[in-house]
């Protein structure tokens, strides 16, 4: 089975946990029986691969993003970085693309195509392996996930099936409805679409040379900012008349507000919070590393991490994208390839973050033009390079990088640091990377 999970957003829903590189697909807040905790992403991933364990997966998402899903899945899962954004459809044909021309997938073969962030159970991905056979066998070119509503919802564009059977062919499709016109459609049988569905490779290659006149992965990724913005529903499903729908009646929800989110925890708290007995439908999610104490409150969100405190009526959380936006700082915490890392501190002309390198990985070697940096060890032990100059680095000690430095540091067994910049003119952009030469031996 061959999966392509699209991946976007940018996180202005779920802050102050997320932001514009911590999307809500990457926070770990689902709690799993070893007691540890997993991302939507992570969730996702496990439930596809041990369904089908020989399942391939592809993610579909930003540059931004990719750092975070490498943290999170290693190398197990395949990358198609879209230059920019351009909506569904041409982000789909892009990891078509991907799947045909670098990972070498036959065009015969099917892809299952669906979000990465729904909360679903197990039934969830036997239904994707079932849409990936229907695909390889029926004489259909597309098999959609039709979802049994659970409300007459005026957030989800519904599916028309021509009869009420588990299998159907699509009679029309029909946007998102006011409340009263949903009811109609959910009494003649009508499902959600929740954007999942099933086809060979080779359709959606076609489709590509089709509608955008063009084809293969090189050529699409050059053009990638030249194309329309369109979703993959107005391009190709809501056109293709050779269409079925297959009914799935499990569990899925979209969690893409605290308010839904928190339904889908299996705990109050997380983190180090406390609350006393009157209090009713309170979640607490604390990523800093100091308490939370509430009192007295009733369907309540309390969040807290480096980036902000949230403190909400959960409806009123589904609210908190205006207010968001007029927010404009440092990202404080975010994820990376190589580990992770959070901001202390910020001052003019000074930033303080705390650098975790996971065991194994090290960062890229690379120069500042404006700005000194101070490294101090706190635990574990690598190797740095600065210069070309290889030395052993482990607990205490300080490592000084003035401008134009070159510089790197990796670690088997893991390694934390506080690094301090300092400069009039502290910005992310500055930062060149160079291939790695050393001078010697270790010293």
């Amino acid at each position: 089975m061959h999966v392509i999970l699209l991946s976007g957003g940018s996180g202005k829903r779920l802050w102050p946990l997320s932001n514009d590189i911590r999307s809500k697909q990457f926070i770990k807040i689902f709690r799993k029986e070893d007691g540890t905790y997993e991302s939507m992403v992570q969730r996702m991933y496990r439930g596809i691969t041990q369904q089908d364990p020989d399942a391939t997966v592809t993610i579909a998402t930003s540059r931004a993003q990719a750092s975070t899903i490498r943290n999170q899945l290693d190398d197990r899962a395949g990358i198609s970085i879209e230059p920019c954004r351009r909506d569904t459809f041409p982000a789909i044909v892009l990891a078509a693309a991907y799947l045909h021309d670098v990972c070498g997938v036959p065009e015969e073969d099917p892809v299952v195509i669906c979000p990465v962030d729904p909360y679903v159970k197990e039934d969830y991905f036997a239904m994707l392996k079932e849409l990936s056979n229907m695909a390889a066998e029926d004489d259909t070119n597309l098999v959609l996930m039709g979802i049994e509503p659970t409300y007459p919802s005026a957030k989800y564009g519904y599916i028309i099936p021509e009869d009420k059977e588990e299998k159907s062919r699509v009679k029309a499709f029909k946007e998102k409805p006011d409340e009263e016109t949903a009811k109609t459609y959910i009494e003649k049988g009508a499902l959600w679409n929740g954007g999942v569905f099933a086809c060979r490779l080779g359709y959606l290659l076609e489709k590509t040379k089709e509608i955008l006149g063009m084809s293969g992965y090189s050529g699409l990724f050059e053009k990638y900012s030249e194309l329309e913005k369109i979703s993959f529903d107005y391009a190709v499903v809501e056109k293709e008349p050779r269409i079925e729908v297959l009914r799935f009646g499990g569990q899925w929800k979209d969690l893409g507000t605290w308010n839904t989110l928190t339904e889908a925890m299996q705990e109050p708290v997380i983190g180090k919070g406390m609350m006393d007995e009157s209090c009713s439908n309170v979640h607490i999610v604390n990523e800093m590393d100091v308490p939370v104490l509430a009192m007295g409150l009733h369907d309540v969100i309390i969040s807290a991490s480096p980036e902000g405190v949230l403190v909400s009526d959960k409806h009123a959380s589904s609210y908190i994208k205006p207010f968001v936006d007029g927010i404009d700082q440092q990202i404080m915490f975010a994820e990376k390839s190589w580990g992770s890392f959070r901001v202390l501190d910020v001052e003019e002309g000074s930033l303080t973050i705390k650098v975790t390198l996971n065991a194994g990985h090290g960062m890229h070697y690379h120069s500042h033009e404006h700005r000194d940096e101070v490294w101090t060890v706190l635990s574990g032990s690598g190797e740095a390079v600065l210069d070309g100059s290889r030395r052993s680095i482990t607990v205490g000690d300080v490592l000084v990088m003035k401008a134009g430095c070159r510089h790197t540091v990796s670690t088997e067994s893991g390694l934390t640091m506080i690094e301090v910049q300092i400069g009039s003119a502290i910005s992310v952009n500055d930062k060149q990377k160079w291939p790695l030469e050393t001078n010697g031996g270790i010293h």
